[in-house]
């Protein structure tokens, strides 16, 4: 247990570093370092929320859109008169 959260520790530690230093990281960058079940919901949400704040830039590599850290608005259905 301790030698996974080490693990996990020392990884958020090198893409805080690669964020800050390059201003921006992919979200498959985040997901190879920290793989499902690395990480609670709660403290993966928490990297995400920490890594915005800190001004890094969060990008799918595969779309190139940026993650904002919210679902984007969807289109007001027309309304009937």
């Amino acid at each position: 247990m301790e030698n996974r959260i080490g693990k996990s520790y020392m990884a958020r530690k090198e893409l805080f570093a690669k964020g800050l230093r390059d201003g921006r990281l992919t979200v498959q960058e985040i997901e190879t370092a920290l793989p499902a079940g690395t990480l609670t919901a709660a403290e993966r949400w928490l990297l995400y929320y920490s890594l915005r704040a800190a001004q890094v830039e969060i990008i799918d590599e595969v779309t190139g859109q940026v993650d904002h850290g919210f679902l984007p608005e969807e289109e007001p259905a027309p309304s009937e008169h």
